[in-house]
């Protein structure tokens, strides 16, 4: 299957397309049951894998056997990948790509960014030479063959920002991305830069980007939106509340029968699911 032509077409379709933010392998079959499109957020992964802040810890290879197990029980979702700044090293930054396209993976985001890296919307943000970044971006995508490649900036001066993305509008990359993006007026400043380039907007909550509708981002002329952490931040809240609950109820679990809490007969049932998905047929392991 061409996974990369597939979420190249969606781009390309009218409307914005949403990719949702996934952290783990739970977080995904839940999503997976509203959504067709993941995005592997690197604010996730570094949160879910190392319990640790996205500001560079991530290693390439516990990436990409996330994503190897991700393709194997999501064969037909959109993977679209947070590769940071491609782990340092161009040639690195390419067998990585190439690994991931081998597993199936639709596409991968690379940023801009020098070390020591940050979220994309945090303040302290540094940005390599434009010619460096785009030296890595092009051995990145000579090294695909179908996979899309969004090339990201994260300039934070109004100048920089307009020129980097003029810059990666002539590249050969399928979409662009200026993350951190503080208004909807800036938004229209990019979207002219870029002419007819895809452009992706990252929506993360108690970022510095506005809070923006898929109907509103079409009308600015969005192409592909990002959630990068709704399930992430919901866990945490879902997962704050519950053992709040737990120790003020004594140690007495919550009766699943009443509705409204998941059990192990609800759990299981969908994570039957990463099996079913591939043969069609129904394993009952808990009833």
């Amino acid at each position: 299957m061409r996974h990369g032509s597939i979420l190249r077409e969606e781009i390309l379709a009218p409307g914005t397309s949403p990719l949702i933010g996934i952290y783990d392998m739970y977080s995904a079959s839940i999503a997976a049951r509203h959504y067709n499109g993941f995005f592997v957020s690197g604010f996730g992964f570094a949160a879910s894998h190392y319990g640790l802040p996205d500001i560079g810890f991530i290693a390439w290879p516990d990436m990409v056997g996330f994503v190897e197990r991700l393709r194997l029980a999501f064969p037909t979702h959109h993977l679209l990948v947070d590769i940071d700044d491609g782990y340092v090293d161009p040639e690195v930054a390419c067998h990585v790509v190439q690994r991931l396209e081998r597993i199936g993976a639709s596409g991968v985001i690379l940023e801009d960014q020098k070390r020591p890296r940050r979220c994309g919307h945090a303040d302290g943000k540094q940005v390599l030479p434009l010619e460096e970044y785009l030296d890595k971006l092009e051995m990145v995508l000579k090294s695909r063959r179908d996979l899309v490649v969004v090339a990201r900036t994260d300039a934070t001066e109004d100048e920089d920002i307009l020129r980097r993305a003029a810059a990666l509008a002539e590249t050969d990359a399928d979409v662009v991305l200026v993350d951190g993006v503080r208004s909807v007026e800036w938004i229209h400043r990019i979207r002219r830069v870029l002419g007819g380039k895809p452009l992706l907007f990252n929506q993360i909550a108690g970022g510095k980007s506005p809070r923006l509708s898929l109907t509103e981002l079409a009308e600015l002329g969005v192409d592909v939106a990002i959630y990068s952490t709704p399930c992430l931040f919901a866990a945490h809240t879902a997962i704050d509340s519950a053992l709040i609950e737990l120790k003020s109820s004594d140690g007495r679990l919550p009766d699943t029968r009443a509705g409204g809490t998941i059990g192990v007969k609800g759990s299981t049932e969908l994570l039957e699911k990463n099996l079913s998905r591939h043969h069609g047929t129904r394993h009952t392991l808990c009833v």
